[in-house]
């Protein structure tokens, strides 16, 4: 199964000069959206971090001979901001983050307060890694990380269905070995 993109909008541009044929990227919307799965990843994951928050809070509130009111007006507000986070947040990212690959780049936006656009070309990739931790695991979904020549460091696609993880990592190893370049 290829990955490889055929939308025409925003491909790479051959440029001619007399010098050298040189490919210009142009940064652009990717096409692919990840694994809806990674919803519930995301919302059990950011729940586990509200629970240890919550609990903190819940028992030095409760073994507190005399608790001050701010304590207790900050896990009121966590009681209120829990469930918020935890609805909006993961529907937000799933929005916002997308994948692409063409035979020319791997494109990535990802976020949701802070969201990033990312591409690296094809030539510039040194090694495809898939990672799955035990929650991604537990939803079937993987992390792939394409470490590239770049000082941004490498790009990651989160929640990804596994399987598609690991057919776009075995494209991407069999295009970067083809692609001409040393990935410098």
């Amino acid at each position: 199964m290829s990955w490889a993109s055929t939308r025409p909008v925003g491909h790479p541009e051959q440029v001619n000069t007399e010098e050298s044929t040189t490919l210009q990227l142009r940064l652009r919307p990717p096409e692919h959206r990840v694994s809806r799965r990674a919803i519930g990843h995301w919302a059990a994951s950011a729940g586990a971090g509200w629970l240890i928050v919550l609990a903190v809070q819940a028992v030095v509130v409760a073994t507190a001979d005399d608790p001050p009111s701010w304590l207790t007006v900050t896990l009121v507000l966590s009681c209120v901001l829990a469930p918020l986070h935890l609805l909006v947040m993961p529907q937000w990212r799933y929005r916002v983050h997308r994948w692409e690959v063409t035979g020319e780049a791997v494109y990535t936006q990802s976020g949701w307060l802070k969201q990033e656009w990312r591409i690296a070309p094809i030539s510039r990739i040194q090694t495809v890694d898939v990672e799955r931790g035990p929650l991604e695991q537990l939803f079937g979904l993987a992390r792939l990380t394409v470490t590239t020549a770049s000082a941004a460091g490498p790009l990651r696609i989160s929640g990804l269905d596994r399987e598609v993880a690991v057919a776009l990592a075995d494209e991407l190893t069999r295009t970067t070995q083809a692609a001409r370049g040393d990935a410098t």
